[in-house]
């Protein structure tokens, strides 16, 4: 389909800065956009910021059949590295919301993390010295494509530009400590997993039928449905924009199904050398050792 395009971001074997790209397909070789079209920028924020004419020139690029690049010369990084803003949602799943024994809210749970916190498609999970309760969370994340401000949740979808594959790591003896905010808990260093490809809108058939899944050391942890999100994606754009201006670039962590680690009897928490990998539909899967 004409517009369907896994954006990504990677380096090159010899190092060097960021560079935007395209993936053939899922887990196959790039097209490094900047060497097709040397005047796109090399942030993929900016490169949104530029609407329609950026997708048509990366549509371009895909098209050309040049300026390909092994996959096994690349290093992937998150795909959008530099958002201006990190937005999460707490209890979106009923089945999350009954392994804890919590209400299923009335109003999206918002709360934040801070972009320093992302960190690539396979790239470590560091483990913090104050925290002996670190967590697992896969979750669908839209990003934002077009700036708006209160957004009718009827257009909402024309705001968001694609998906990714994010895991919201989260330590649960801090998000439990500080008056109960979870800010803390949830924005350590790479504490946002994310990848590995901005899969764009045209390309993923129904973000609210996709199904989620996260293991650790390959044993199944979670595994449901998008189908089964309290608020879904139009939904919950219409009730932040009530609040903030979204812009091109902005991450919408849209929340996890059951399965975590500290609900478990016992409960689970990461350890190093664990492998955690995370996958939705359509969107592809990150994998992230424990360090």
């Amino acid at each position: 389909m004409r517009g369907a395009l896994r954006l990504v971001r990677f380096r090159g074997a010899a190092g060097g800065g960021p560079r935007l790209g395209l993936e053939e397909a899922p887990g196959g070789d790039l097209v490094d956009l900047n060497a097709a079209e040397p005047a796109l920028p090399l942030s993929m924020r900016e490169f949104l910021e530029l609407g329609p004419r950026g997708l048509e020139l990366a549509q371009r690029a895909l098209e050309s059949g040049q300026h390909r690049v092994a996959r096994g010369a690349t290093r992937l990084l998150a795909p959008v590295g530099d958002p201006e803003k990190l937005i999460c949602v707490g209890l979106n799943y009923r089945d999350h919301c009954e392994e804890q024994g919590a209400r299923v809210p009335k109003e999206p749970i918002i709360f934040s993390k801070f972009p320093s916190a992302i960190t690539g498609p396979f790239d470590d999970i560091v483990l913090p010295q104050d925290s002996t309760e670190v967590d697992w969370e896969v979750e669908l994340a839209a990003v934002i494509g077009k700036r708006g401000r209160h957004i009718e949740e009827s257009a909402a979808l024309e705001h968001v530009v694609g998906f990714t594959v994010a895991n919201d790591v989260s330590a649960r003896d801090w998000q439990l400590r500080n008056g109960r905010q979870w800010l803390l808990g949830k924005t350590f260093d790479t504490f946002c997993p994310l990848g590995p490809a901005l899969v764009t809108r045209e390309a993923v058939k129904d973000p609210h039928n996709l199904w989620i899944r996260c293991s650790i050391n390959g044993r199944p942890m979670q595994d449901s449905s998008t189908h089964h999100l309290v608020f879904g994606v139009p939904a919950l754009i219409a009730w932040v924009s009530r609040f903030v201006t979204l812009v091109p670039g902005d991450i919408l962590l849209t929340g996890t199904p059951a399965g975590v680690g500290f609900f478990r009897k016992p409960p689970v928490f990461l350890k190093p050398g664990d492998e955690v990998q995370c996958e939705i539909e359509e969107l592809g899967t990150i994998c992230n050792r424990v360090v």
